[in-house]
């Protein structure tokens, strides 16, 4: 089959589309013919030697959505046939196939297609935990979704809109903000205008925010706690570098910074939260937006694109058939 590898720390062209043995899968794993990949700007850390551990070589990828091709000893939770998404990965989803444990894998409602299936793993995983494990939202309360196109930004404003959250999100394009306000949030604001945080402030009758979900901490950090309502919280879901705060800002409101990785949700987190998010998909509430499509071959131009400004929905890889 034709899988990413990656030999060594660096840009986007030391991912190289090579050939390489079928996996199989072992006891307690599936083994999924891919038909969509889904591209994430972690991976792109990861490649570049900034962020996690890998052995190298090694495929990236913990997203995918696929079918069933095999199942390895002790696996009841699906066979071979069923269409599935992932949310982690043995071996890795840049590939044609992959193995991924049984616990990783979850059934895929008919109506959503191969490139939403391959949406939902890291980014709505990253939003549901951000809002119910960190959060912790009231019905009722207001939520700013800083930063509200990107795979996970969309996330958040359907997740929210479900849960019964006003919903205020903001984007740098005027395509990104129609986007935004397509998913559900009640207001849009343009995160790029010098008076958009006067706007929002206006919006709640300068009470403030009682939640943050904030993509690009390094940015907006500071400016996030001078719009907090009393015992407001910021889930910091994304950061490219450091930033200075005035600790202050934390004291007047009682404010909490919360921070969050995927990472650290347990095997019980993973089950709750796949399970919202599978009726979700069965009721309607969330609907993975798809923004950018390119093959395998293309992996470094998708990594270009998953970091360039102006995010719109989710980026996916199509493995090319053999």
């Amino acid at each position: 089959m034709k899988a990413i590898r990656v030999s060594q720390p660096g840009g986007p062209e030391v991912l190289k589309l090579e050939e390489v043995p079928d996996p199989a899968p072992g006891p307690g794993q599936v083994l999924i013919g891919v038909r969509a990949i889904g591209v994430n700007p972690v991976e792109t850390y990861i490649r570049a030697g900034t962020y996690g551990w890998k052995q190298w070589p090694y495929t990236p990828g913990a997203d995918s959505a696929g079918v069933v091709e095999a199942i390895g000893d002790g696996v009841r939770k699906v066979k071979p046939g069923d269409r599935v998404y992932t949310a982690g990965s043995a071996s890795g989803t840049y590939a044609q196939k992959t193995v991924a444990p049984e616990a990783r894998v979850f059934r895929l409602p008919d109506k959503i297609s191969f490139q939403q299936g391959a949406a939902l793993g890291v980014p709505y995983g990253t939003a549901h935990r951000a809002l119910f494990h960190r959060a912790r939202p009231i019905s009722g309360e207001t939520v700013l979704v800083h930063g509200a196109s990107g795979g996970v930004g969309t996330a958040a404003v359907q997740i929210a809109r479900a849960a019964g959250l006003l919903v205020v999100g903001t984007g740098g394009t005027d395509r990104g903000r129609k986007l935004v306000a397509e998913q559900g949030a009640q207001h849009v604001l343009d995160h790029r205008s010098p008076t958009y945080l006067d706007d929002l402030m206006k919006l709640t009758d300068g009470r403030g925010i009682d939640l943050v979900i904030e993509m690009l901490a390094n940015e907006n950090l500071d400016k996030d706690l001078n719009v907090l309502a009393k015992n407001g919280r910021i889930v910091v879901v994304g950061s490219r570098g450091r930033t200075e705060i005035d600790p202050r800002g934390t004291m007047k409101n009682d404010a909490d910074i919360r921070g969050m990785t995927l990472f650290n949700a347990g095997e019980s987190d993973l089950r709750e939260i796949h399970a919202a998010l599978v009726a979700g998909l069965e009721n309607g509430t969330l609907r993975p937006v798809v923004g950018q499509q390119f093959t395998l071959s293309e992996a470094p131009k998708a990594h270009e694109a998953v970091m360039a400004p102006g995010a719109y929905g989710k980026i996916v890889l199509l493995p090319e058939c053999e």
